[in-house]
């Protein structure tokens, strides 16, 4: 009989997000009439800009006509959209990356997640605990649960910012503004990393999804505005959360052509090109109607769309925050990010927070231990509802008598 990946029996039995679905739906079943505010999974409630609308309803057009049909793309993504992500992102701040250095995706999650299949499986991987579930659990998947998995403790004592090792790690992920402590590394912090990495000959895997919340000057948007960065460096981002792309599934994950790793027999070999080897081979690109609609995020009227909707989702954010500091809990997070990182009251864990939040307010959140055992006793909340409903859901945090 054919044999399985041993590895997925070494994962928990259900996906965190899962499990809250199944646990909300179960409380619904029973109590038809609760008026539930979901203030957990960090999907965004706003709808797509007009911008991007009109963008897509012309590709749409352009698909119905022989001319301008459109069949398999470039597994890189279309020159229209890596032009545009390299001036407006990068160029226009001073960072020198250029197109054919950025790939155009479906998802961070996805090329988070895929990025393992270039990595040897040697090397000794950092990862922050608390951390989006992804990174571990893919991991896992590749290695099993071994030493070679090596997690990084963000705790109230360290700022929930990962301390520089004294010993050796291969990879390592960061992902700033955090998910889900909504903490950030301020430039000094970030270039600890980076000069960590170059003296390590190490690689670091920079998250960078939520760059667009970033308020505060003197945090980077970039992993690439650290000097030296492009030599030790993978960075992914996002249209999900600061366009409204959960649903239509965009990304690009920058992979700079001086990145360069070792193979056994001791050669230095690009990163760059094995990644396009990777995509060219187990994947057929992002849809041409999706990356229009993408395109069309950087033009001057998408620009203002974009940062309205953000701006929104941070309203919220504050919202949160204001609420929660009369209320008198301790908190993290919400200022450059759209997650707010609250500690349970009276010592509570963070699955009797989350039922009884549930049950007792209607509200859902996310379970700090769901990202990690560092996570044990916090309790995630996010910026991405309306702002009635937010501002309901903070109401009944106010008056609960817990």
């Amino acid at each position: 009989m054919f044999q399985i990946n041993e590895n997925y029996l070494q994962l928990n039995e259900s996906y965190l997000f899962s499990t809250i679905a199944r646990r909300v739906e179960n409380f619904s079943a029973s109590h038809p009439e609760a008026d539930i505010i979901r203030l957990g999974i960090g999907d965004v409630t706003l709808p797509l800009p007009p911008s991007i609308l009109s963008a897509m309803h012309s590709a749409v057009d352009e698909m119905g006509v022989k001319e301008t049909f459109r069949g398999y793309g470039p597994e890189q993504g279309y020159a229209f959209l890596r032009e545009k992500i390299s001036e407006i992102d990068f160029r226009r701040r001073g960072i020198d990356i250029s197109p054919d250095e950025i790939f155009v995706g479906d998802g961070s999650k996805s090329d988070t997640g895929n990025i393992g299949d270039i990595l040897g499986d040697d090397n000794v991987v950092g990862i922050t605990d608390p951390v989006y579930p992804v990174y571990l659990d893919t991991n896992i998947m590749r290695l099993g649960k071994s030493s070679q998995i090596v997690l990084l403790p963000c705790n109230e004592e360290n700022g929930f910012l990962p301390g520089i090792p004294s010993h050796h790690l291969d990879v390592i992920y960061l992902c700033y503004p955090n998910n889900p402590t909504g903490t950030v590394m301020d430039r000094k912090q970030l270039k600890q990393w980076v000069e960590y990495a170059l003296e390590n000959r190490s690689l670091i895997l920079f998250d960078a999804a939520y760059e667009a919340f970033i308020r505060d000057n003197d945090v980077p948007r970039s992993i690439y505005e650290i000097e030296g960065a492009t030599a030790c460096a993978i960075e992914f981002r996002s249209f999900s959360k600061n366009a409204g792309f959960t649903g239509l599934r965009c990304s690009y994950t920058v992979v700079p052509k001086a990145l360069k790793a070792r193979s056994v027999d001791g050669d230095e070999l690009p990163i760059h090109s094995l990644w396009n080897r990777r995509q060219s081979t187990k994947f057929n690109g992002t849809p041409y109607i999706v990356q229009k609609a993408a395109e069309a995020v950087y033009s001057p009227q998408g620009q203002q769309e974009v940062g309205n909707m953000v701006a929104y989702y941070m309203r919220n954010a504050a919202i949160i925050r204001e609420g929660l500091a009369e209320k008198g809990w301790t908190f993290f997070g919400g200022e450059n990010s759209p997650y707010i990182w609250l500690k349970c009251p009276d010592g509570m864990d963070s699955w009797t927070f989350f039922d009884r939040l549930l049950q007792e307010c209607h509200i859902v959140g996310t379970p700090g231990v769901g990202f990690g055992s560092e996570g044990e006793g916090y309790f995630r909340l996010t910026a991405f509802n309306s702002h009635e409903k937010t501002a309901e859901a903070v109401e009944r945090i106010k008056k609960w008598e817990y």
